[in-house]
């Protein structure tokens, strides 16, 4: 029987900019190092604003800009189903992380992290929301979201190693 894969969910507010953006990166980071069917990958907003729409535009140029492809994500919103799917849920700001944490069983409160623990080289508590502002503002998501999921694949990679490969 084959394993589970390892679940992991970016949230943010409406899951058309910052969480899709993380969900883009993180999946073509997964891909490029062979683990796409070990390790699942999602998204989606705390709040139900734009169901079914693809990320904003911005969102998608300035990632396809370097190497990632949004077009083919959805906005969804957060659902009591995704706190025992998955295995990492990470919030974008402390705001939506509080949101989360309302919602999740205690039982699954420890699956609950800001994206941002796993940078290595950023330091910011939060990936800042870009929605209202200009190009920079999606450019310093970018920066951020990158370096984190550099962080996030080294600590997803040591959860799905066998322990006797190491």
């Amino acid at each position: 029987m084959k394993p589970q894969a390892y679940s992991v969910l970016f949230v943010c507010m409406g899951n058309i900019c910052r969480s899709p953006t993380a969900h883009g990166v993180f999946q073509k980071k997964v891909a490029d190092h062979g683990l796409a069917d070990q390790v699942r990958v999602d998204s989606a907003g705390t709040h139900n604003y734009h169901p079914g729409s693809p990320p904003d535009d911005r969102s998608q140029e300035h990632a396809a800009r370097r190497g990632y492809d949004l077009s083919g994500l959805r906005a969804r919103q957060i659902q009591d189903a995704d706190f025992e799917a998955c295995d990492l849920i990470l919030a974008m700001d402390w705001d939506n992380l509080a949101l989360i944490q309302d919602e999740c069983p205690p039982v699954h409160q420890r699956k609950l992290r800001r994206l941002t623990e796993f940078c290595l080289t950023h330091d910011s508590p939060v990936v800042p929301d870009p929605y209202y502002g200009a190009a920079p503002g999606f450019e310093y998501v970018l920066d951020l979201v990158e370096d984190a999921c550099k962080g996030l694949l080294r600590h997803v990679t040591a959860q799905i190693e066998p322990k006797g490969s190491r």
